[in-house]
């Protein structure tokens, strides 16, 4: 990747960082243990798309890793029992945005085209005997045959959650389970029926059928409950749980007796989601992983428990920054940690005594490792040393801060510029985590590195509300008129812990220039840079605020997750709308003194555009400095998953922004 000449300074950060970044994702062992095929993903800007590829390597690096499909949109390996064959998803059907399921022989022969279907294909399963395969992928309704969409039918709603951000519709397009012949001689065939949906697939293993997860009950979108379910090859669905919680990501046990899972028993409950155990005869389930108050599902990528033998399973956990991998039993018994000191395990695979992860850390995009029974960390990629040589990325230095209340510590980081002057003082940008129920954490964050190479001092923490930590660390915001977890709402003590952080910062690294701050925030973030932009006068010098939720009550009648939020509030934005005005940012409009730049992408479900919108007016009509870029073709992921080239424009207007303001 070569910069373009006419960029600017800002943008040709961006570039090089962001398009420097090679990962390794999606390991997949062979029933041996003795290869691992995963997928390794980068961007291109002169395609402006985001590119894959399958890889295979020996676990004992006998031979290089290499490449063994050959698209570039290549993802999702899995292994055929056997051990011979390798089933992956594509993109090469003869029509734009067809999804391709493919089986390659490993030891060479030609790749065959199992099945094309017109929506994605996710979650690929090959079943235990090798006949089939199962996978995930979305059933359209015949309204999507007609010629444009001045010819189909109105959509007829009637529930919630209808859309999706990234998705679009989904009620008239649902989640199905499909199976095909591994052999490509028949059609993918639909397991399910109806609007309902479905996520996680594993197989019986007498290969009769699968265990999936989804909400076939009435009021599923008022109750927010899941079950799991068994699903057979005839059709046959049978419920495993009964709509008492969330039960997800399902996972048969070998000797086919037990489905672990992940969740948690009350869908009004927000907090750590657990790993739970349920007969697969029925029956009632126990959760195994109590003795760790963490959450079992990551912000770096949750993925289903693995069973290692009748009795053991591996899974990762969050714990104050860090991801790990951690051994459960299903006795119950305290889970142990496998992988150890500043590093976030993204996905891990096991096979026979094998254990391979992909693991990242703040300088290093995730590399392939086999993990050693020690829990020493064996590497088989070298992508964090390339994007060393190409970016130069620099560490941060983690610090405590004491929670205004005495009521805990405030895990925080500061990353400093390379070749920083300690002897000079430097300006500042914090950053604020979205979620809330998410952790900054040991793993490359493009934008930290960024604001590093642009010359900035960079705060990141994690307060009070996000993941990582304690059950009640995570329910303390929850507002106070919840059944289950009251707390003091959004705005509250985890704006107390953000100022608190810079604070500390302030005080105790000298080189971070008081009278310089700067503050930016994506969706939660963003609400909290609304909220700080209205609530603390100019301790801020300019404020960025990014797919933001600036008023509460219309994001909740907007959202692709509207009337979910109850779970947070407690109470519903219909029977108590001012609950929900009272944590609203945008109430502080007046008091906004600091310049403000608004980021927002025209196609966000999850955070409509609205929420710009409503800000940005306010504030124009008050005459108060304000800026708003508004990202065609973009949603919620802008920041994440955007294409290349807006992605180095977001960062180009927002170094830009900080640029003209703290410098």
């Amino acid at each position: 990747m070569t910069s373009t000449p006419e960029l600017s300074e800002h943008a040709t950060i961006a570039e090089r960082i962001i398009g420097s970044i090679v990962e390794a994702s999606s390991p997949a062992l062979s029933p041996d243990g003795t290869q691992v095929a995963f997928v390794v993903r980068w961007i291109s800007y002169e395609q402006n798309a985001r590119l894959s590829r399958v890889w295979l390597a020996p676990v004992d690096a006998s031979a290089r890793p290499r490449p063994v499909s050959g698209g570039e949109h290549d993802t999702a390996p899995e292994w055929s029992p056997d051990g011979r064959e390798l089933a992956f998803v594509s993109r090469r059907g003869e029509k734009e945005g067809e999804a391709t399921l493919h089986v390659l022989p490993v030891d060479g022969g030609e790749t065959r085209t199992v099945t094309t279907l017109k929506e994605g294909i996710s979650q690929v399963r090959w079943s235990p005997d090798g006949r089939w395969v199962a996978f995930l992928s979305r059933v359209r309704d015949e309204r999507y045959a007609a010629k444009d969409v001045s010819w189909q039918p109105p959509r007829k709603v009637e529930t919630f959650f209808t859309r999706l951000n990234d998705e679009d519709w989904t009620f008239d397009r649902p989640m199905h389970v499909h199976i095909v012949p591994a052999d490509g001689t028949a059609p993918a065939r639909d397991l399910m029926s109806g609007r309902h949906e479905y996520d996680g697939l594993t197989w019986l293993p007498d290969s009769s059928g699968v265990v999936t997860s989804g909400a076939r009950h009435e009021g599923w979108d008022l109750d927010l409950a899941t079950d799991l379910f068994v699903v057979g090859l005839d059709g046959d669905i049978r419920e495993l749980t009964h709509q008492t919680g969330n039960y997800a990501r399902p996972r048969v046990s070998p000797d086919g007796t037990v489905v672990s899972f992940l969740g948690q028993d009350d869908p009004m409950r927000i907090g750590n989601q657990h790993v739970g155990l349920v007969p697969l005869s029925g029956g009632e389930h126990r959760w195994v992983s109590r003795g760790l108050d963490r959450t079992f599902t990551t912000t770096a990528g949750t993925q289903e428990p693995h069973w290692v033998d009748d009795q053991t399973l591996l899974t990762t956990a969050e714990d104050r920054g860090e991801t790990h991998l951690y051994r459960l039993r299903a006795d119950g018994s305290s889970p142990e940690r496998l992988t150890h000191g500043p590093v976030t395990v993204a996905s891990f695979d096991a096979r026979a005594g094998t254990v391979v992860a992909c693991v990242g850390a703040v300088e290093r995009p995730a590399d392939l490792y086999v993990v050693e029974p020690s829990g020493a960390l064996r590497a088989l990629t070298d992508f964090g040393d390339r994007y060393a040589l190409a970016v130069s990325p620099v560490g941060w230095e983690k610090f405590a801060v004491p929670c205004s209340d005495g009521s805990g510590e405030i895990d925080a980081w500061i990353m400093r510029p390379a070749d920083l002057d300690e002897t000079r003082r430097h300006p500042v940008i914090l950053n604020v985590h979205g979620g809330p129920f998410t952790q900054y954490g040991e793993t490359l964050f493009d934008e930290a590195q960024c604001q590093a190479a642009a010359g900035f001092v960079v705060l990141m923490c994690n307060p009070r509300g996000g993941s990582g930590r304690e059950d009640r660390w995570s329910q303390s915001i929850a507002g106070p008129q919840h059944p289950v977890t009251p707390g003091a709402g959004w705005g509250s003590v985890d704006a107390e812990d953000v100022l608190a952080v810079v604070d500390t910062a302030l005080e105790r690294y000298a080189f971070c220039d008081p009278d310089r701050v700067g503050m930016q925030g994506g969706s939660y973030g963003g609400y909290m840079a609304t909220h700080l932009a209205g609530t603390t006068g100019t301790r801020f010098r300019a404020i960025c605020s990014e797919r933001a939720v600036n008023n509460f009550l219309t994001e909740e009648f907007t959202s692709d997750v509207s009337t979910s939020f109850k779970a947070e509030m407690g109470v519903t934005h219909v029977d108590d709308p001012d609950a929900y005005v009272a944590v609203s940012p945008i109430r502080f409009v007046r008091d906004i003194e600091a310049p403000v730049l608004i980021v927002h992408s025209e196609e966000d479900y999850r955070c409509p555009v609205n929420q710009a919108e409503e800000l940005f007016v306010a504030m124009r009509l008050l005459g108060k400095d304000v800026t708003f870029y508004r990202f065609p073709g973009e949603n919620h992921e802008l920041s994440r998953s955007g294409s290349p080239v807006h992605r180095r424009q977001r960062a180009e207007i927002i170094l830009d922004f900080f640029a003209a303001h703290l410098t």
